[in-house]
């Protein structure tokens, strides 16, 4: 049963059985508008005796357009890059210079140190640096908390116990870890 909503004109369908014959109060989730609604009357199909007959346009053929397959190399394949631009990607964008690899012939100083010859990489974060970084970053966060402990539970009553029972933890491994200390 579709049912619609006087204030907003908005349909919604329900169950045929959730509106008794009696009636039942219902609420627009729209506009919160709230009326007494009855059951809605389905309207009545009338055959006709003698219809009129319906013309029926001939059936449409449908034509299937065959495709050709594409006979050679992939699209940019390196067979299709080789026929199509006389190179590979790689060769063509070295040969334009907008490779991210240098090439080209650079002159390297020898030194006498072996070490400083080497290729150098880029020093990496590493495990402490993460370690540490993490552990001042909660530090940080709990003090936040501690400093904003009581507003906190001032306008959310509900997360109180969630609260203190993390800073009982808390303390609680303080304790373990100066115990492990001693």
């Amino acid at each position: 049963m579709i049912i619609s909503c006087p204030n907003c004109s908005k349909k919604f369908q329900v169950p045929d059985n959730a509106i008794p014959k009696a009636g039942r109060t219902v609420q627009c989730s729209s506009c919160s508008h709230e009326w007494m609604q009855y059951p809605v009357k389905e309207q009545k199909v009338v055959k006709l005796k003698n219809p009129a007959p319906i013309k029926s346009s001939p059936p449409v053929n449908k034509i299937r357009k065959i495709q050709k397959k594409a006979s050679g190399p992939a699209p940019y394949s390196k067979e299709y890059m080789e026929q199509k631009w006389g190179s590979t990607v790689k060769n063509y964008a070295e040969q334009k210079g907008i490779s991210k690899k240098k090439t080209g012939t650079k002159k390297i100083q020898k030194t006498k140190s072996p070490r400083l010859n080497e290729k150098r990489e880029k020093p990496s974060f590493g495990f402490f640096n993460y370690i540490i970084t993490y552990s001042i970053g909660f530090t940080f966060l709990v003090g936040i908390l501690n400093f904003e402990k009581t507003r906190l539970s001032r306008k959310f009553p509900a997360l109180e116990p969630y609260i203190d029972t993390f800073f009982e933890t808390i303390d609680n491994l303080k304790i373990f870890i100066l115990d492990l200390i001693r």
